[in-house]
Protein backbone atom coordinates (compact mmCIF):
# COMPACT_ATOMS: atom_id res chain seq x y z
CA UNK A 1 0.00 0.00 0.00
CA UNK A 2 1.41 3.39 -1.05
CA UNK A 3 0.96 6.43 1.19
CA UNK A 4 2.58 8.83 -1.32
CA UNK A 5 1.74 7.70 -4.82
CA UNK A 6 4.33 7.64 -7.58
CA UNK A 7 3.37 10.45 -10.00
CA UNK A 8 3.29 7.82 -12.75
CA UNK A 9 0.43 6.14 -10.85
CA UNK A 10 -1.97 9.04 -10.70
CA UNK A 11 -4.81 6.88 -12.10
CA UNK A 12 -4.13 3.50 -10.50
CA UNK A 13 -3.28 4.75 -7.01
CA UNK A 14 -6.83 5.91 -6.21
CA UNK A 15 -8.06 2.43 -7.21
CA UNK A 16 -5.62 0.25 -5.24
CA UNK A 17 -3.82 2.30 -2.55
CA UNK A 18 -4.77 2.39 1.11
CA UNK A 19 -6.84 0.37 3.59
CA UNK A 20 -10.04 1.59 1.96
CA UNK A 21 -9.13 -0.19 -1.27
CA UNK A 22 -8.71 -3.68 0.19
CA UNK A 23 -11.68 -4.96 -1.80
CA UNK A 24 -10.15 -3.68 -5.05
CA UNK A 25 -6.88 -5.39 -4.28
CA UNK A 26 -8.66 -8.62 -3.36
CA UNK A 27 -10.26 -8.74 -6.80
CA UNK A 28 -6.95 -8.07 -8.53
CA UNK A 29 -5.10 -10.72 -6.52
CA UNK A 30 -7.46 -13.25 -8.13
CA UNK A 31 -6.18 -12.28 -11.61
CA UNK A 32 -2.51 -12.51 -10.65
CA UNK A 33 -1.51 -9.30 -8.85
CA UNK A 34 1.12 -9.55 -6.08
CA UNK A 35 1.87 -7.06 -3.32
CA UNK A 36 4.67 -5.63 -5.43
CA UNK A 37 2.38 -5.19 -8.46
CA UNK A 38 0.18 -2.77 -6.52
CA UNK A 39 3.13 -0.36 -6.34
CA UNK A 40 3.73 -0.35 -10.12
CA UNK A 41 2.16 1.80 -12.84
CA UNK A 42 -0.63 -0.17 -14.50
CA UNK A 43 -0.55 -0.44 -18.28
CA UNK A 44 -3.76 -1.51 -19.98
CA UNK A 45 -3.22 -3.60 -23.11
CA UNK A 46 -6.26 -3.13 -25.37
CA UNK A 47 -6.42 -6.24 -27.57
CA UNK A 48 -8.66 -6.56 -30.60
CA UNK A 49 -8.06 -10.31 -30.76
CA UNK A 50 -10.89 -12.29 -32.31
CA UNK A 51 -11.53 -15.33 -34.47
CA UNK A 52 -13.91 -13.13 -36.46
CA UNK A 53 -11.24 -12.23 -39.03
CA UNK A 54 -7.68 -13.15 -40.05
CA UNK A 55 -6.77 -9.49 -39.52
CA UNK A 56 -7.03 -10.08 -35.76
CA UNK A 57 -6.64 -13.83 -35.24
CA UNK A 58 -3.02 -13.52 -34.06
CA UNK A 59 -3.36 -10.48 -31.84
CA UNK A 60 -3.70 -12.27 -28.49
CA UNK A 61 -0.07 -13.38 -28.74
CA UNK A 62 0.93 -9.82 -29.61
CA UNK A 63 -0.99 -8.52 -26.59
CA UNK A 64 0.92 -10.93 -24.38
CA UNK A 65 4.20 -9.63 -25.82
CA UNK A 66 3.13 -6.02 -25.11
CA UNK A 67 2.22 -7.01 -21.54
CA UNK A 68 5.60 -8.69 -21.12
CA UNK A 69 7.33 -5.54 -22.37
CA UNK A 70 5.46 -3.38 -19.87
CA UNK A 71 6.22 -5.81 -17.04
CA UNK A 72 9.92 -5.99 -17.88
CA UNK A 73 10.14 -2.19 -17.86
CA UNK A 74 8.72 -1.98 -14.34
CA UNK A 75 5.00 -1.74 -14.96
CA UNK A 76 2.09 -4.10 -14.51
CA UNK A 77 0.46 -5.02 -17.80
CA UNK A 78 -3.25 -5.88 -17.83
CA UNK A 79 -4.78 -7.28 -21.02
CA UNK A 80 -8.39 -6.46 -21.88
CA UNK A 81 -10.41 -6.82 -25.04
CA UNK A 82 -12.32 -4.54 -27.30
CA UNK A 83 -14.36 -5.56 -30.34
CA UNK A 84 -13.64 -5.98 -34.01
CA UNK A 85 -15.79 -6.72 -37.01
CA UNK A 86 -14.65 -7.84 -40.46
CA UNK A 87 -15.25 -5.58 -43.42
CA UNK A 88 -14.06 -8.29 -45.80
CA UNK A 89 -16.70 -10.69 -44.53
CA UNK A 90 -19.54 -8.19 -44.11
CA UNK A 91 -19.13 -6.28 -47.38
CA UNK A 92 -22.24 -6.38 -49.54
CA UNK A 93 -24.53 -7.35 -46.65
CA UNK A 94 -26.71 -5.59 -44.10
CA UNK A 95 -24.03 -6.41 -41.55
CA UNK A 96 -21.67 -3.89 -43.15
CA UNK A 97 -23.78 -1.15 -41.57
CA UNK A 98 -22.06 -1.99 -38.29
CA UNK A 99 -18.55 -1.42 -39.67
CA UNK A 100 -18.08 2.33 -39.19
CA UNK A 101 -20.20 2.09 -36.04
CA UNK A 102 -17.55 -0.25 -34.63
CA UNK A 103 -14.99 2.57 -34.75
CA UNK A 104 -17.06 4.45 -32.18
CA UNK A 105 -17.72 1.29 -30.14
CA UNK A 106 -13.99 0.54 -29.99
CA UNK A 107 -13.18 4.08 -28.84
CA UNK A 108 -16.03 3.98 -26.31
CA UNK A 109 -14.98 0.60 -24.91
CA UNK A 110 -11.29 1.49 -24.50
CA UNK A 111 -12.27 4.73 -22.79
CA UNK A 112 -14.77 2.85 -20.60
CA UNK A 113 -12.44 0.08 -19.43
CA UNK A 114 -9.38 2.26 -18.86
CA UNK A 115 -11.42 4.99 -17.22
CA UNK A 116 -13.04 2.51 -14.85
CA UNK A 117 -9.99 0.43 -13.99
CA UNK A 118 -7.56 3.30 -13.52
CA UNK A 119 -4.85 2.33 -16.00
CA UNK A 120 -1.98 4.80 -15.97
CA UNK A 121 -0.93 4.14 -19.56
CA UNK A 122 -2.06 2.04 -22.49
CA UNK A 123 -1.03 0.00 -25.48
CA UNK A 124 -3.70 -0.63 -28.12
CA UNK A 125 -3.22 -3.26 -30.82
CA UNK A 126 -5.40 -3.14 -33.94
CA UNK A 127 -5.79 -5.27 -37.05
CA UNK A 128 -8.91 -4.70 -39.16
CA UNK A 129 -9.75 -1.31 -40.67
CA UNK A 130 -11.80 0.42 -37.96
CA UNK A 131 -9.50 -0.85 -35.20
CA UNK A 132 -6.86 1.73 -36.04
CA UNK A 133 -8.85 4.97 -35.76
CA UNK A 134 -11.08 3.51 -33.04
CA UNK A 135 -8.09 2.60 -30.87
CA UNK A 136 -6.37 5.95 -31.35
CA UNK A 137 -9.58 7.85 -30.64
CA UNK A 138 -9.98 5.90 -27.40
CA UNK A 139 -6.37 6.63 -26.41
CA UNK A 140 -6.80 10.30 -27.28
CA UNK A 141 -9.97 10.67 -25.22
CA UNK A 142 -8.20 9.29 -22.15
CA UNK A 143 -5.05 11.32 -22.83
CA UNK A 144 -2.79 9.03 -20.85
CA UNK A 145 0.69 7.94 -22.04
CA UNK A 146 -0.08 5.50 -24.84
CA UNK A 147 1.29 3.66 -27.85
CA UNK A 148 -0.64 2.17 -30.77
CA UNK A 149 0.61 -1.06 -32.35
CA UNK A 150 -0.47 -2.28 -35.78
CA UNK A 151 -1.11 -6.03 -35.96
CA UNK A 152 0.69 -6.25 -39.30
CA UNK A 153 0.01 -7.16 -42.91
CA UNK A 154 -0.95 -10.50 -44.40
CA UNK A 155 1.19 -12.38 -46.92
CA UNK A 156 0.05 -12.53 -50.58
CA UNK A 157 -2.09 -15.44 -51.67
CA UNK A 158 -1.32 -17.79 -54.52
CA UNK A 159 -0.57 -15.99 -57.79
CA UNK A 160 -0.20 -12.68 -55.93
CA UNK A 161 -3.87 -12.59 -54.89
CA UNK A 162 -5.66 -10.98 -51.95
CA UNK A 163 -9.21 -10.29 -50.79
CA UNK A 164 -9.87 -7.79 -53.58
CA UNK A 165 -8.85 -10.47 -56.09
CA UNK A 166 -11.76 -12.54 -54.78
CA UNK A 167 -14.27 -9.71 -55.06
CA UNK A 168 -13.16 -8.93 -58.63
CA UNK A 169 -13.22 -12.64 -59.53
CA UNK A 170 -16.86 -12.67 -58.43
CA UNK A 171 -17.55 -9.89 -60.94
CA UNK A 172 -15.68 -11.75 -63.67
CA UNK A 173 -17.71 -14.88 -62.94
CA UNK A 174 -21.01 -12.97 -63.16
CA UNK A 175 -19.89 -11.66 -66.56
CA UNK A 176 -19.12 -15.21 -67.71
CA UNK A 177 -15.36 -14.74 -67.96
CA UNK A 178 -14.43 -17.03 -65.08
CA UNK A 179 -15.56 -20.57 -64.40
CA UNK A 180 -16.99 -21.41 -60.98
CA UNK A 181 -14.10 -23.77 -60.27
CA UNK A 182 -11.63 -20.98 -61.01
CA UNK A 183 -13.47 -18.64 -58.63
CA UNK A 184 -13.36 -21.34 -55.95
CA UNK A 185 -9.60 -21.80 -56.44
CA UNK A 186 -9.03 -18.07 -55.90
CA UNK A 187 -11.33 -18.14 -52.87
CA UNK A 188 -9.37 -21.02 -51.34
CA UNK A 189 -5.89 -19.52 -51.76
CA UNK A 190 -6.18 -15.72 -51.61
CA UNK A 191 -6.06 -15.44 -47.79
CA UNK A 192 -3.16 -17.63 -46.60
CA UNK A 193 -3.11 -16.72 -42.90
CA UNK A 194 -3.20 -13.96 -40.27
CA UNK A 195 -2.79 -10.28 -41.02
CA UNK A 196 -4.61 -7.31 -42.47
CA UNK A 197 -5.56 -7.07 -46.14
CA UNK A 198 -2.43 -6.86 -48.24
CA UNK A 199 -2.65 -3.72 -50.39
CA UNK A 200 -2.58 -0.06 -49.47
CA UNK A 201 -6.16 -0.54 -48.38
CA UNK A 202 -7.66 1.06 -45.29
CA UNK A 203 -5.82 -0.99 -42.63
CA UNK A 204 -2.34 -0.38 -44.06
CA UNK A 205 -3.25 3.22 -44.89
CA UNK A 206 -4.33 4.00 -41.34
CA UNK A 207 -1.41 2.13 -39.78
CA UNK A 208 0.94 4.25 -41.91
CA UNK A 209 -0.94 7.43 -41.02
CA UNK A 210 -0.71 6.66 -37.30
CA UNK A 211 3.02 6.02 -37.52
CA UNK A 212 3.45 9.32 -39.36
CA UNK A 213 1.27 10.95 -36.68
CA UNK A 214 3.78 9.79 -34.09
CA UNK A 215 1.51 7.44 -32.12
CA UNK A 216 3.33 4.21 -33.14
CA UNK A 217 6.93 3.21 -32.78
CA UNK A 218 9.04 3.58 -35.96
CA UNK A 219 8.40 0.70 -38.35
CA UNK A 220 5.20 -0.53 -36.71
CA UNK A 221 3.08 0.11 -39.80
CA UNK A 222 5.23 -2.00 -42.13
CA UNK A 223 5.81 -5.38 -40.54
CA UNK A 224 4.40 -8.76 -41.42
CA UNK A 225 1.72 -9.95 -39.02
CA UNK A 226 3.54 -13.19 -38.28
CA UNK A 227 7.13 -12.15 -37.76
CA UNK A 228 9.73 -11.62 -35.09
CA UNK A 229 9.77 -7.94 -36.00
CA UNK A 230 6.12 -7.61 -35.04
CA UNK A 231 6.58 -9.50 -31.79
CA UNK A 232 9.52 -7.26 -30.93
CA UNK A 233 7.46 -4.19 -31.84
CA UNK A 234 4.84 -5.19 -29.27
CA UNK A 235 7.37 -5.74 -26.48
CA UNK A 236 8.99 -2.41 -27.27
CA UNK A 237 5.59 -0.68 -27.19
CA UNK A 238 4.87 -2.02 -23.71
CA UNK A 239 8.24 -0.74 -22.50
CA UNK A 240 7.79 2.60 -24.28
CA UNK A 241 4.68 3.37 -22.24
CA UNK A 242 6.79 3.31 -19.05
CA UNK A 243 9.16 5.85 -20.56
CA UNK A 244 6.23 8.01 -21.64
CA UNK A 245 4.85 7.81 -18.08
CA UNK A 246 8.24 8.87 -16.71
CA UNK A 247 8.24 11.92 -18.97
CA UNK A 248 4.46 12.50 -18.80
CA UNK A 249 4.13 12.52 -22.61
CA UNK A 250 0.48 12.16 -23.58
CA UNK A 251 -1.42 11.82 -26.88
CA UNK A 252 -2.32 15.52 -26.79
CA UNK A 253 1.42 16.32 -26.83
CA UNK A 254 1.87 14.20 -29.96
CA UNK A 255 -1.39 14.59 -31.91
CA UNK A 256 -0.88 18.22 -32.91
CA UNK A 257 -1.98 20.07 -36.01
CA UNK A 258 1.47 19.63 -37.56
CA UNK A 259 1.42 15.89 -36.79
CA UNK A 260 -1.90 15.51 -38.59
CA UNK A 261 -0.43 17.35 -41.57
CA UNK A 262 2.37 14.77 -41.54
CA UNK A 263 -0.19 11.96 -41.51
CA UNK A 264 -2.11 13.43 -44.45
CA UNK A 265 1.12 13.88 -46.40
CA UNK A 266 2.18 10.26 -45.92
CA UNK A 267 -1.28 8.95 -46.84
CA UNK A 268 -1.13 10.87 -50.12
CA UNK A 269 2.41 9.77 -50.95
CA UNK A 270 1.37 6.15 -50.38
CA UNK A 271 -1.76 6.45 -52.55
CA UNK A 272 -3.86 5.56 -49.51
CA UNK A 273 -7.55 4.93 -48.95
CA UNK A 274 -10.32 7.54 -49.05
CA UNK A 275 -11.27 6.30 -45.59
CA UNK A 276 -8.21 8.14 -44.28
CA UNK A 277 -10.07 11.40 -44.90
CA UNK A 278 -12.97 10.32 -42.71
CA UNK A 279 -10.81 8.80 -39.98
CA UNK A 280 -8.14 11.49 -39.70
CA UNK A 281 -10.81 14.19 -39.38
CA UNK A 282 -12.48 12.09 -36.67
CA UNK A 283 -9.19 11.50 -34.82
CA UNK A 284 -8.34 15.20 -34.96
CA UNK A 285 -11.79 16.04 -33.62
CA UNK A 286 -11.08 13.83 -30.60
CA UNK A 287 -8.13 15.98 -29.51
CA UNK A 288 -9.69 19.28 -30.58
CA UNK A 289 -7.33 19.82 -33.52
CA UNK A 290 -8.94 21.58 -36.49
CA UNK A 291 -8.76 19.41 -39.62
CA UNK A 292 -11.18 19.60 -42.54
CA UNK A 293 -11.71 18.53 -46.11
CA UNK A 294 -10.06 21.76 -47.24
CA UNK A 295 -6.80 20.67 -45.64
CA UNK A 296 -6.64 17.56 -47.80
CA UNK A 297 -6.93 19.75 -50.88
CA UNK A 298 -4.33 22.25 -49.69
CA UNK A 299 -1.78 19.62 -48.68
CA UNK A 300 -2.54 17.57 -51.77
CA UNK A 301 -1.48 20.37 -54.11
CA UNK A 302 2.12 19.96 -52.95
CA UNK A 303 2.42 16.22 -52.30
CA UNK A 304 2.82 13.64 -55.09
CA UNK A 305 1.77 9.99 -55.17
CA UNK A 306 4.91 7.86 -55.05
CA UNK A 307 3.83 4.33 -54.08
CA UNK A 308 2.91 1.75 -56.71
CA UNK A 309 0.71 -0.24 -54.35
CA UNK A 310 -2.62 -2.00 -54.74
CA UNK A 311 -5.46 -1.45 -55.44
CA UNK A 312 -4.43 0.86 -58.29
CA UNK A 313 -0.80 -0.24 -58.37
CA UNK A 314 1.12 -3.50 -58.65
CA UNK A 315 2.62 -4.27 -55.27
CA UNK A 316 1.46 -5.41 -51.84
CA UNK A 317 2.40 -4.14 -48.40
CA UNK A 318 4.52 -7.22 -47.68
CA UNK A 319 6.72 -6.24 -50.62
CA UNK A 320 7.10 -2.71 -49.24
CA UNK A 321 8.08 -4.31 -45.92
CA UNK A 322 10.91 -6.16 -47.69
CA UNK A 323 12.54 -2.92 -48.89
CA UNK A 324 12.23 -0.97 -45.62
CA UNK A 325 8.59 0.00 -45.11
CA UNK A 326 7.56 3.65 -44.96
CA UNK A 327 10.54 5.03 -43.01
CA UNK A 328 12.76 5.73 -46.07
CA UNK A 329 9.77 7.37 -47.77
CA UNK A 330 9.19 9.59 -44.75
CA UNK A 331 12.87 10.57 -44.71
CA UNK A 332 12.63 11.54 -48.38
CA UNK A 333 9.54 13.65 -47.67
CA UNK A 334 11.23 15.23 -44.64
CA UNK A 335 14.31 16.26 -46.66
CA UNK A 336 12.00 17.72 -49.31
CA UNK A 337 10.35 19.92 -46.69
CA UNK A 338 7.03 18.10 -46.84
CA UNK A 339 7.01 16.85 -43.22
CA UNK A 340 7.31 18.68 -39.92
CA UNK A 341 10.42 17.11 -38.39
CA UNK A 342 10.01 18.74 -34.98
CA UNK A 343 6.84 16.80 -34.09
CA UNK A 344 7.11 14.73 -30.92
CA UNK A 345 6.51 10.96 -31.16
CA UNK A 346 5.95 8.04 -28.78
CA UNK A 347 9.71 7.37 -28.74
CA UNK A 348 10.06 10.60 -26.79
CA UNK A 349 12.08 11.92 -29.71
CA UNK A 350 11.06 14.04 -32.67
CA UNK A 351 10.16 12.65 -36.07
CA UNK A 352 13.41 14.01 -37.51
CA UNK A 353 15.43 12.31 -34.76
CA UNK A 354 13.65 9.00 -35.42
CA UNK A 355 14.48 9.22 -39.13
CA UNK A 356 18.08 10.40 -38.79
CA UNK A 357 19.70 6.97 -39.20
CA UNK A 358 17.19 5.47 -41.65
CA UNK A 359 18.83 4.07 -44.79
CA UNK A 360 17.41 4.80 -48.25
CA UNK A 361 15.53 2.21 -50.26
CA UNK A 362 17.74 -0.33 -52.09
CA UNK A 363 18.86 0.54 -55.59
CA UNK A 364 16.65 -0.80 -58.36
CA UNK A 365 13.40 -1.05 -56.36
CA UNK A 366 10.35 0.29 -58.21
CA UNK A 367 7.71 0.21 -55.49
CA UNK A 368 8.37 3.80 -54.39
CA UNK A 369 9.02 6.29 -57.18
CA UNK A 370 11.52 9.14 -56.79
CA UNK A 371 10.20 12.64 -56.10
CA UNK A 372 11.34 13.80 -59.52
CA UNK A 373 9.34 11.09 -61.29
CA UNK A 374 6.14 10.60 -59.27
CA UNK A 375 3.26 8.38 -60.29
CA UNK A 376 1.03 11.45 -59.94
CA UNK A 377 2.21 14.99 -59.33
CA UNK A 378 -0.63 15.87 -56.98
CA UNK A 379 -2.84 14.00 -54.56
CA UNK A 380 -5.08 11.17 -55.72
CA UNK A 381 -7.54 12.14 -52.96
CA UNK A 382 -9.75 14.73 -54.57
CA UNK A 383 -12.26 16.76 -52.58
CA UNK A 384 -15.09 17.64 -54.95
CA UNK A 385 -17.72 20.33 -54.59
CA UNK A 386 -20.71 21.31 -56.69
CA UNK A 387 -24.48 21.28 -56.73
CA UNK A 388 -24.44 17.54 -55.96
CA UNK A 389 -22.09 17.94 -52.99
CA UNK A 390 -22.30 21.42 -51.44
CA UNK A 391 -20.43 20.22 -48.31
CA UNK A 392 -17.97 18.12 -50.30
CA UNK A 393 -17.36 14.60 -51.57
CA UNK A 394 -14.23 12.44 -51.65
CA UNK A 395 -12.84 10.72 -54.74
CA UNK A 396 -9.74 8.58 -55.24
CA UNK A 397 -8.49 9.42 -58.73
CA UNK A 398 -5.08 7.98 -59.55
CA UNK A 399 -5.21 9.15 -63.15
CA UNK A 400 -5.51 5.65 -64.57
CA UNK A 401 -9.29 6.13 -64.66
CA UNK A 402 -8.96 9.48 -66.43
CA UNK A 403 -9.73 12.76 -64.71
CA UNK A 404 -13.16 13.59 -66.12
CA UNK A 405 -16.34 11.58 -66.54
CA UNK A 406 -19.71 12.58 -67.94
CA UNK A 407 -22.63 10.20 -68.06
CA UNK A 408 -26.27 9.55 -67.27
CA UNK A 409 -27.51 8.76 -63.79
CA UNK A 410 -28.76 5.30 -62.96
CA UNK A 411 -30.23 5.68 -59.49
CA UNK A 412 -30.54 3.11 -56.70
CA UNK A 413 -31.82 3.45 -53.15
CA UNK A 414 -29.47 0.87 -51.66
CA UNK A 415 -26.30 -1.07 -52.31
CA UNK A 416 -28.27 -4.29 -52.85
CA UNK A 417 -30.39 -2.72 -55.61
CA UNK A 418 -27.30 -1.47 -57.41
CA UNK A 419 -25.46 -4.77 -57.06
CA UNK A 420 -28.32 -6.71 -58.61
CA UNK A 421 -28.49 -4.39 -61.62
CA UNK A 422 -24.72 -4.45 -62.13
CA UNK A 423 -24.72 -8.23 -62.07
CA UNK A 424 -27.65 -8.62 -64.50
CA UNK A 425 -26.18 -6.22 -67.07
CA UNK A 426 -28.63 -3.34 -66.53
CA UNK A 427 -25.70 -1.03 -65.75
CA UNK A 428 -23.89 -0.30 -69.00
CA UNK A 429 -21.09 1.88 -70.36
CA UNK A 430 -21.77 5.58 -69.90
CA UNK A 431 -23.75 5.16 -66.67
CA UNK A 432 -23.11 7.07 -63.49
CA UNK A 433 -24.32 4.66 -60.82
CA UNK A 434 -25.90 6.64 -57.97
CA UNK A 435 -26.25 4.73 -54.68
CA UNK A 436 -28.02 6.85 -52.08
CA UNK A 437 -29.50 6.54 -48.59
CA UNK A 438 -26.27 4.81 -47.58
CA UNK A 439 -24.82 7.72 -45.57
CA UNK A 440 -24.02 7.82 -41.85
CA UNK A 441 -27.65 8.48 -40.90
CA UNK A 442 -29.52 7.03 -43.87
CA UNK A 443 -27.80 3.64 -44.02
CA UNK A 444 -27.28 3.93 -41.21
CA UNK A 445 -23.58 3.29 -40.93
CA UNK A 446 -22.16 4.50 -44.26
CA UNK A 447 -21.40 1.12 -45.81
CA UNK A 448 -18.42 0.54 -48.07
CA UNK A 449 -19.25 -0.07 -51.73
CA UNK A 450 -16.51 -2.64 -52.38
CA UNK A 451 -18.90 -5.25 -53.75
CA UNK A 452 -20.45 -3.03 -56.47
CA UNK A 453 -17.14 -1.38 -57.41
CA UNK A 454 -15.49 -4.79 -57.68
CA UNK A 455 -18.42 -6.04 -59.78
CA UNK A 456 -17.99 -3.06 -62.10
CA UNK A 457 -14.28 -3.81 -62.46
CA UNK A 458 -14.89 -7.54 -62.83
CA UNK A 459 -17.43 -6.93 -65.62
CA UNK A 460 -14.88 -4.85 -67.53
CA UNK A 461 -16.66 -1.52 -66.97
CA UNK A 462 -14.02 0.17 -64.85
CA UNK A 463 -13.16 2.77 -67.46
CA UNK A 464 -16.71 3.37 -68.71
CA UNK A 465 -18.90 3.51 -65.59
CA UNK A 466 -18.64 5.90 -62.63
CA UNK A 467 -20.16 5.42 -59.18
CA UNK A 468 -21.17 8.10 -56.69
CA UNK A 469 -22.63 7.56 -53.24
CA UNK A 470 -23.23 9.07 -49.82
CA UNK A 471 -21.72 5.84 -48.53
CA UNK A 472 -17.99 5.23 -48.66
CA UNK A 473 -15.48 2.91 -50.27
CA UNK A 474 -13.17 0.18 -49.17
CA UNK A 475 -9.50 0.91 -49.50
CA UNK A 476 -9.63 -1.88 -52.06
CA UNK A 477 -12.04 -0.03 -54.35
CA UNK A 478 -10.70 1.52 -57.52
CA UNK A 479 -12.16 3.02 -60.66
CA UNK A 480 -13.98 6.32 -61.14
CA UNK A 481 -15.65 6.41 -57.73
CA UNK A 482 -16.88 9.28 -55.55
CA UNK A 483 -18.10 8.81 -51.99
CA UNK A 484 -18.88 10.70 -48.78
CA UNK A 485 -21.29 12.94 -50.76
CA UNK A 486 -22.50 15.55 -48.28
CA UNK A 487 -25.11 16.45 -47.23
CA UNK A 488 -26.32 12.86 -47.47
CA UNK A 489 -29.59 11.95 -49.17
CA UNK A 490 -31.36 11.11 -45.89
CA UNK A 491 -30.85 14.72 -44.77
CA UNK A 492 -32.28 16.02 -48.03
CA UNK A 493 -28.96 16.51 -49.76
CA UNK A 494 -29.05 17.03 -53.54
CA UNK A 495 -28.26 13.34 -54.10
CA UNK A 496 -31.85 12.66 -53.01
CA UNK A 497 -33.15 14.65 -55.98
CA UNK A 498 -31.31 12.82 -58.79
CA UNK A 499 -33.45 10.86 -61.27
CA UNK A 500 -32.59 8.22 -63.86
CA UNK A 501 -31.12 9.76 -66.98
CA UNK A 502 -29.97 13.02 -65.39
CA UNK A 503 -26.62 14.11 -66.85
CA UNK A 504 -23.76 14.26 -64.31
CA UNK A 505 -20.17 15.44 -64.75
CA UNK A 506 -17.29 14.61 -62.42
CA UNK A 507 -14.15 16.68 -63.00
CA UNK A 508 -11.16 15.69 -60.86
CA UNK A 509 -9.00 18.49 -62.25
CA UNK A 510 -11.48 21.25 -61.42
CA UNK A 511 -12.56 19.27 -58.32
CA UNK A 512 -16.24 19.56 -59.19
CA UNK A 513 -19.26 17.28 -59.29
CA UNK A 514 -22.29 18.70 -61.07
CA UNK A 515 -25.84 17.61 -61.76
CA UNK A 516 -26.95 19.23 -65.03
CA UNK A 517 -30.56 19.89 -64.09
CA UNK A 518 -31.89 23.45 -63.94
CA UNK A 519 -32.73 25.11 -60.65
CA UNK A 520 -36.45 25.27 -61.33
CA UNK A 521 -36.66 21.51 -61.81
CA UNK A 522 -34.59 20.87 -58.69
CA UNK A 523 -36.91 23.17 -56.73
CA UNK A 524 -39.89 21.19 -57.97
CA UNK A 525 -38.27 17.89 -56.98
CA UNK A 526 -37.33 19.23 -53.55
CA UNK A 527 -40.89 20.25 -52.86
CA UNK A 528 -42.02 16.71 -53.64
CA UNK A 529 -39.27 14.96 -51.65
CA UNK A 530 -40.06 13.36 -48.30
CA UNK A 531 -37.51 11.98 -45.88
CA UNK A 532 -37.81 8.19 -45.74
CA UNK A 533 -38.50 6.55 -42.38
CA UNK A 534 -35.41 5.41 -40.48
CA UNK A 535 -34.38 1.85 -41.27
CA UNK A 536 -33.67 1.16 -37.59
CA UNK A 537 -35.53 2.54 -34.58
CA UNK A 538 -33.89 0.56 -31.76
CA UNK A 539 -30.42 -0.71 -30.95
CA UNK A 540 -26.91 0.46 -31.77
CA UNK A 541 -27.64 1.46 -35.38
CA UNK A 542 -30.56 3.63 -34.28
CA UNK A 543 -28.43 5.27 -31.57
CA UNK A 544 -25.69 5.85 -34.10
CA UNK A 545 -28.04 7.44 -36.62
CA UNK A 546 -29.38 9.84 -33.98
CA UNK A 547 -25.92 11.02 -32.85
CA UNK A 548 -23.60 10.82 -35.86
CA UNK A 549 -22.30 13.91 -37.64
CA UNK A 550 -21.92 14.45 -41.38
CA UNK A 551 -19.26 12.52 -43.28
CA UNK A 552 -17.70 15.89 -44.07
CA UNK A 553 -16.85 16.28 -40.37
CA UNK A 554 -15.67 12.71 -39.82
CA UNK A 555 -18.97 10.94 -39.01
CA UNK A 556 -18.27 11.21 -35.28
CA UNK A 557 -20.70 10.70 -32.41
CA UNK A 558 -19.00 13.04 -29.92
CA UNK A 559 -18.26 16.12 -32.02
CA UNK A 560 -15.87 18.59 -30.40
CA UNK A 561 -17.53 22.00 -29.98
Amino acid sequence: MSDSPDPRRRHSAPVVDGVGKSASRAMLRAVGFSDEDFTKPQVGIASTWSMVTPCNSHIHELAERARDGADAAGGKGVIFNTVTISDGIANGTEGMKYSLVSREVIADSIETVAGCEGFDGLVAIGGCDKNMPGCVMGLARLNRPSVFVYGGTIQPGKNHTDIVSVFEAMGAHSRGDLELIELKQIEETAIPGPGSCGGMYTANTMASAIEALGMSLPGSSAQNAVSQAKRDDCEAAGAAVLELLERDIKPSDIMTRQAFENAVTVVIALGGSTNAVLHLIAMANTVGVPLSLVDFTEIGRHVPVLADLRPSGRYMMSELVEIGGIQPLMKTLLFAGMLHGDCLTVTGRTLAENLAEVAPYPQGQDIIAPLNAPLKKESHLRILYGNLAPEGAVAKITGKEGTRFSGSARVFGSEEEAQARINDGTVTAGDVVVIRYEGPKGGPGMREMLTPTSAIMGRGLGDSVALITDGRFSGGSHGFVVGHVSPEAFDGGPLALVEDGDPITIDAEADTIELHVDDAELTRRRAAWRQPPPRYTRGVLAKYARTVSSASTGAVTDAFD
